[in-house]
């Protein structure tokens, strides 16, 4: 019999599964439930780059494309760049296509890091960025983000946490699961701090188009980013293109050479037929952007109001498409809350510590589902919260 114990990678081995999964597939194993726990746009891809990938097809044009991305679709991504954050990438130097804002992630930490190396990273937060910073061999370092600085991070506590091994900086705004936003303002204080270091900042913004109080600002566009900075973007949430996996990344072409090699020999190249598609994207459908912008927003307001008037205070996020309510006045751990609502009331939601430690005392909910949907949501979850203080009070 073969020890599989020794033969598989002890990192990988201690490596915790997403606790987003867990209750995602507790979910799809009950009848009836309302699931808010995935971070997937209910709206279907716009028409016309669907229609754009169907022609791809009956045309023929299935081959692999050059490692970086098909050229016109660097040139679009290069032209939205400038449009949207007011920086400029060269197509053919400074940007790479990814299978996904996740592929980028990964070859972004994998290029930068080595054994030892210290990365910091903002919590709560998408629940990717450690398990891969320290599969290969970093050391990750939390910088615990607060409600009360509408969690967002500080400069203060930037500071107190950068040591001399400190290489990255990863900062995932619109964040993911709390929705906050970092403004100008503070993007200067924390661009203010990095400057005579050599850190590496990764600026995840997958949700930019997803902002709801001004217009998303990218640490990139901070005097003196730029060459310390990977933009990490993608089509999934703005352009609901989730299953065409597509992002990509762009930055310093000193940094990005070094990345293609690494996309070369573990991807190729991402897939042809949604580049193609990504094209027409860029080109033609900011609109519907718009429009999915003003449902969520509606979405995000209702949903606000709703589980402060159930007595669970809920900051009002301000980019994504998430609410990150409080049930510590339940009495309940955020596993717990999760658990009993989910098989009580068929109402999944996220565990707050899936996200980080400093998560524990909160829930993640979606609000990328149909208004009715969330009623419904919102309806179970009182009476859920009604019954706990029965049970509470006898």
């Amino acid at each position: 019999m073969i020890d599989y114990d020794k033969i598989l990678s002890g990192k990988i081995k201690q490596m915790k599964p997403s606790g987003i999964r867990k209750f995602f597939d507790i979910a799809q194993q009950l009848e009836g439930v309302i699931s808010l726990g995935v971070g997937e746009p209910d709206f279907k891809t716009p028409w016309l780059i669907r229609q754009e990938a169907i022609s791809t097809l009956e045309r023929g044009k299935t081959c692999y494309t050059a490692n970086a991305g098909l050229m016109e679709l660097r040139r679009e991504i290069s032209a939205y760049l400038q449009r949207k954050i007011r920086v400029g990438y060269s197509p053919e130097k400074e940007i790479i296509v990814t299978v996904g804002g996740s592929e980028g992630i990964d070859l972004c930490i994998r290029s930068i890091i080595e054994q030892g190396d210290e990365v910091l990273i903002t919590e709560p937060s998408f629940v990717c960025y450690k398990p891969l910073a320290e599969i290969c061999g970093a050391k990750t370092v939390v910088i615990e983000t607060k409600a009360e600085d509408e969690f967002r991070l500080t400069a203060k506590e930037l500071k107190e946490k950068i040591t001399d091994k400190t290489k990255l900086l990863i900062l995932p705004y619109p964040n993911n699961p709390t929705g906050a936003i970092m403004r100008r303002e503070d993007l200067e204080e924390i661009a203010e701090v990095l400057r005579d270091t050599n850190i590496v900042v990764i600026s995840d913004e997958i949700y930019s188009e997803l902002t709801y109080s001004g217009k998303h600002c990218s640490i990139a566009s901070i005097d003196g980013m730029r060459e310390r900075t990977l933009v990490i973007n993608g089509f999934s949430k703005s352009f609901a293109m989730t299953g065409w996996r597509l992002g990509f990344v762009a930055g310093p072409k000193e940094i990005i050479s070094q990345i293609l090699k690494l996309h070369q020999y573990a991807i190729m190249s991402s897939p042809t037929t949604s580049q193609y598609a990504a094209i027409t994207a860029l080109k033609s459908c900011e609109s519907d952007i718009a429009k999915m912008r003003d449902e969520y927003n509606m979405r995000r307001r209702y949903l606000v109001d709703a589980f402060n008037k159930l007595g669970l205070e809920c900051f009002a996020p301000q980019g994504a498409f998430y609410v990150f309510p409080c049930i510590k006045s339940t009495g309940l751990s955020s596993v717990d809350f999760c658990e009993k609502l989910v098989f009580s009331k068929k109402v999944a939601v996220v565990p707050g510590d899936a996200f980080g430690k400093c998560g524990e005392g909160y829930i993640r909910v979606s609000y990328a589902y149909s208004l009715n949907h969330l009623r419904e949501a919102i309806k179970r979850i009182g009476e859920f919260l009604e019954e706990l203080k029965n049970v509470n009070i006898q």
